[in-house]
């Protein structure tokens, strides 16, 4: 860049200079050169204002939605809302257009997408236990919202850069660009281990401060292990999390080191409202290398064989920024590439990506918690 920047420099010393025609030729290439550094110069990291965050989250929702479906039971959405309500009221962003979706997989995952959209796979119901459980998952995701995680992480690794006078709103090109990164860095990379205990430690006081046991994300952790203890790679909430083990010590030392004593744990009003039954890992209906996602051949998912590293190889099964659209993409991760099908991330969908809409009244979710004994 610096040497660029002298180029720069010395096409304003010479234009003042009487010069021969194949030295013209020259200079224009030098010309050519200066503009791509002002170009390069004027390029600035994703800037993000709320209503802009709101219509990236529901462009990124819609891909979620569409690669995994979503259930339709109204029932089951509005508990969903219910609980994720509660902690988002609490929360410090309570004015957002908070969305709770429950995708049609087996697959153990959550997805949180900017602007209030919170995901929970089917089968993460299905593990969890009792209310105080839900909670922690909820409040995790919720906590990745508020502190903006997702934005953040797509300006720190520069994987979309806008011009000076170009605004995410106002550019379809820069939009769907911005759209792809962020599916890509919530669904396949997942954050980091900064990001990740931020949410932990914030979700564990947002669930204790409306009166669910802070414990339920630590139980529900812990099952999570369980079931996952016989892969020879991370799986779904294991593959973006930190180690697992240090995760679940760090949850514990924060109880105590915060002194977080809430109670409710409601595990008969979850069963009341949830009635999923866990499929076996094993047993996972996987999406088939070449389809799209919803349809196509599928598998069962088969324990990943040991095999030699290959120079270069990591990186290969990841979609990049940009990179087509949403079948595209679908194909990537279907395919497991280097690292192999993960079934948790890699589980087959249902075929209705629609939203279920439901109305929740502020008396409704004063009689929730009512009912619960919450704050």
């Amino acid at each position: 860049m610096k040497r660029q920047s002298l180029v720069g420099c010395a096409v304003v010393a010479l234009l003042g200079l009487t010069i021969p025609a194949h030295a013209g030729r020259q200079l224009g290439q030098l010309g050519k050169i200066g503009g791509a550094v002002k170009k390069v110069n004027d390029l600035r990291e994703l800037q993000v204002t709320d209503q802009e965050e709101a219509q990236l989250g529901a462009a990124v929702s819609e891909r979620i939605r569409t690669r995994y479906g979503v259930v339709q039971d109204a029932a089951v959405h509005r508990y969903l809302a219910m609980v994720g309500g509660v902690l988002a009221a609490a929360s410090t962003r309570p004015a957002l257009p908070w969305t709770f979706i429950v995708l049609d997989t087996d697959g153990v995952n959550a997805f949180a997408a900017p602007g209030g959209y919170v995901h929970v796979t089917r089968g993460a119901l299905a593990l969890i236990q009792d209310e105080s459980e839900l909670a922690g998952v909820l409040g995790h995701e919720i906590i990745h919202v508020t502190e903006k995680h997702t934005i953040r992480s797509i300006q720190k690794s520069k994987a979309v850069q806008m011009g000076a006078a170009e605004t995410l709103s106002g550019s379809s090109a820069l939009l769907e660009k911005a759209v792809t990164a962020t599916y890509d860095n919530i669904v396949d990379k997942g954050f980091g281990r900064e990001e990740e205990n931020e949410a932990d430690e914030k979700g564990l006081e947002l669930a204790n401060r409306v009166g669910y046991a802070p414990s339920g994300l630590g139980e529900f952790l812990t099952r999570l292990k369980d079931r996952n203890k016989d892969a020879t790679e991370k799986r779904g909430l294991f593959a973006s999390h930190p180690e697992m083990q240090s995760r679940l010590d760090n949850l514990k030392k924060e109880i105590a080191a915060k002194k977080l004593a809430s109670t409710a744990t409601l595990a008969d009003r979850y069963k009341k409202f949830i009635t999923y039954t866990p499929t076996p890992v094993t047993e996972i209906a996987t999406v088939a290398a070449g389809s799209a996602g919803l349809t196509g051949d599928t598998k069962k998912a088969e324990p990943k064989k040991e095999e030699p590293k290959k120079k270069g190889g990591f990186g290969l099964s990841r979609m990049l920024p940009g990179g087509g659209g949403e079948k595209q993409q679908a194909q990537v991760t279907g395919s497991g590439s280097a690292r192999g099908v993960d079934p948790e991330k890699d589980a087959k969908g249902g075929s209705n990506p629609n939203p279920v809409r439901v109305t929740i009244a502020a008396a409704d979710l004063a009689a929730f918690k009512k009912e619960g004994g919450l704050r």
